[in-house]
């Protein structure tokens, strides 16, 4: 079973496609059902980055994360996809808007901390 087939996890996966979708859309495909090639491979590199997560099931929200895992180029468009379809996901996915909400509160340490904890 691989990190993201858990419900935490399964759900960030499906909170951040249905943010690409809607950034896509008002971006790159006019009206398109699918995605451009530029953000299905942005997804792809999320859902990557989302199974190699350090904190497992256990993860925070990107803003409340101690770990840097995405390079720099697409830490920027994901800062760009989730500003503009953050406010956006209210409407069109109220259930994940909220739950992602509440992860928001959620507390992180860093992995090498709890590595270190574990061991003493």
């Amino acid at each position: 079973m691989t990190a993201t087939a858990t419900g935490r996890l399964r759900r960030e996966r499906l909170t951040m496609q249905r943010m690409v979708e809607i950034y896509c859309a008002a971006h790159h495909v006019a009206g398109g059902v699918t995605l451009c090639p530029g953000c299905e491979s942005f997804l792809a590199y999320a859902e990557c980055r989302l199974e190699k997560c350090p904190y497992g099931a256990a993860k925070p929200t990107c803003t409340r994360c101690p770990v840097h895992c995405y390079k720099r180029e697409q830490r920027l468009l994901a800062s760009s996809i989730m500003k503009y379809a953050g406010p956006r996901m209210a409407w069109r996915h109220p259930w994940l808007s909220l739950v992602h909400l509440f992860d928001r509160v959620r507390r992180a340490e860093h992995p090498l901390a709890l590595r270190r904890r574990d061991r003493d």
